[in-house]
C-alpha cells in the first residue's frame, strides 16, 4: 500500500536516475529537476502565457457583465491566439531560406495544419462566424507558404538511411 501513496510516487526516480544504483547500467544519478538556461527561458515563456490566459479568464468572467459583449470579446481574444499559433512556424522562414534546407519543417504537420484550418474555415463559413473563418485563414496561407518552401528546397534524404538502401 505504501507504493501507491502519492508522495512516494513523486519521489520515485524516473529515466536515467532510476538505474543509478544498478552497477550493470553504469549510470550516475542525475538531478530530477536540473534546469539549463534554455529550459528556464521556455519555463518563463510558458508561465507568461499561462498568466495571460488567467488574466483573460478573469477579465471575461469578472469584469464584463454583459454576456453578448463577453462573447464577442472572447471571440476576438481566441482569434488572436489562433492566428499567432498559425503564424509561429514562419519564425523558421529566415532559417529555411538562409540554409536552403527544409529540415527544420515538418511535412506531416504542414498537411495537418492545412486540413485542420481549411475544415475550420469551411465550418465558420457555414455558420457565418467571422471569428472562426478569419482566425483559421492564416493556417491555410502559411501551409501553402510551407508547401512552396518544400517544393523550392526539397528535404535531403538522411545519409545513413541512403547508405542502408544500397
Amino acid at each position: 500500500m505504501r507504493d501507491l501513496h502519492p508522495w512516494h510516487v513523486l519521489r520515485r526516480p524516473l529515466g536515467p536516475q532510476a538505474h543509478a544504483n544498478d552497477p550493470e547500467c553504469g549510470q550516475r544519478p542525475v538531478p530530477a529537476l536540473s534546469y539549463h538556461g534554455s529550459q528556464r527561458v521556455v519555463l518563463l515563456q510558458t508561465a507568461t502565457l499561462l498568466g495571460v490566459l488567467l488574466l483573460g479568464y478573469g477579465y471575461f468572467w469578472l469584469l464584463v457583465p454583459n454576456s453578448e459583449v463577453r462573447l464577442q470579446q472572447l471571440g476576438l481574444f481566441c482569434s488572436v491566439f489562433t492566428i499567432s499559433m498559425y503564424l509561429s512556424p514562419l519564425a523558421d522562414l529566415a532559417k529555411v531560406i538562409q540554409t536552403k534546407s527544409t529540415q527544420c519543417l515538418s511535412y506531416p504537420l504542414t498537411i495537418a495544419t492545412l486540413l485542420t484550418s481549411a475544415s475550420w474555415c469551411l465550418y465558420g463559413f457555414r455558420l457565418r462566424d467571422p471569428y472562426i473563418m478569419v482566425s483559421n485563414f492564416p493556417g491555410i496561407v502559411t501551409s501553402f507558404i510551407r508547401f512552396w518552401l518544400f517544393w523550392k528546397y526539397p528535404q535531403e534524404q538522411d545519409r545513413n538511411y541512403w547508405l542502408l538502401q544500397t
